[in-house]
């Protein structure tokens, strides 16, 4: 379905043009999340190339882990970078489906969203290996980033551990740009963003972007309640709030089309990203 957005007021300018997955094929990618890692990293490639990302994908091996970045590339009318991440691995507790493959198996619903248009920025989708393992696989990708690309990219949004209850951001850690963008584009679609701050709870991919100044922002669905899923036999499609998950994809994918509208015209990085 080709949905063409255009909210009340000035907030976008102009109409944002992307496409949106039925509610059953999001909830049918959910359903695929399997046991072990290997077959983890063949499920998102496959999923990938259903989306039509077949021949833009690559693998990035991943020193210390035994199963690789899987990333897609959606050029766009310029170099200018988004990154757009979510960690497939798990650990041996639970069959992993909120964390994280609540979030990798959006990547390739995204990719399709925005591929429908050709895009101002190039988009750049890492389903992330070793995230598990103190954030092996993001490390490396942001430690094999030329000087080149590093100027470049504009944004990193991560996804991790969606669908608990409706969408919450890492506020204290998120760039002010991104956070405020994403506040703009929940009231604009009427799709409710909490600020849940998870410093107590852990790192995630984003961090390893953190060092080289590059704004990211996470968006995930933990609260106090939930906090007992995570690393637990709880994690399983029964924790999963469909219409929350579903809602929260609706959210993102309407951000990254936004994002690739306005980034243009934020401050420069420099000026505006979180250290850590």
């Amino acid at each position: 379905m080709f949905l063409l957005f255009l909210p009340a007021g000035p907030a976008f300018g102009q109409e944002l043009k992307f496409s949106l997955m039925d509610k059953t094929i999001i909830l049918e990618r959910i359903r695929q999340s399997l046991p072990k890692n290997q077959q983890r990293e063949e499920k998102i490639k496959e999923i990938f190339a259903a989306a039509g990302c077949g021949p833009a994908m690559t693998e990035q091996p991943v020193k210390h882990v035994s199963t690789p970045n899987v990333i897609c590339r959606l050029p766009g009318e310029t170099d200018d970078e988004i990154i757009v991440g979510a960690h497939y691995d798990k650990v041996s507790a639970g069959t992993g489906t909120i964390d994280n493959w609540s979030g990798a198996s959006l990547l390739p619903s995204l990719y399709e969203g925005l591929a429908s248009i050709k895009r101002h920025h190039t988009f750049v989708f890492i389903a992330s290996s070793g995230e598990e393992e103190e954030l092996l696989g993001s490390d490396f990708f942001v430690h094999h980033m030329s000087q080149d690309e590093l100027a470049r990219t504009r944004a990193m949004v991560n996804m991790d551990t969606l669908g608990l209850s409706f969408t919450k951001v890492w506020a204290h850690r998120a760039d002010k740009n991104l956070l405020h963008a994403l506040l703009v584009v929940s009231a604009s679609v009427k799709l409710p963003v909490g600020e849940v701050d998870v410093d107590a709870v852990g790192s995630t991919d984003s961090e390893s972007f953190a060092g080289k100044h590059i704004p990211r922002i996470t968006i995930h669905s933990l609260t106090q309640d939930t906090l007992h899923v995570l690393h637990s036999s709880a994690d399983n499609l029964q924790a999963l709030h469909s219409d929350d998950y579903y809602d929260t994809y609706r959210l993102i994918q309407a951000y990254l089309a936004y994002l690739d509208q306005k980034l243009p015209y934020f401050p420069s990085k420099s000026a505006n990203a979180e250290k850590p």
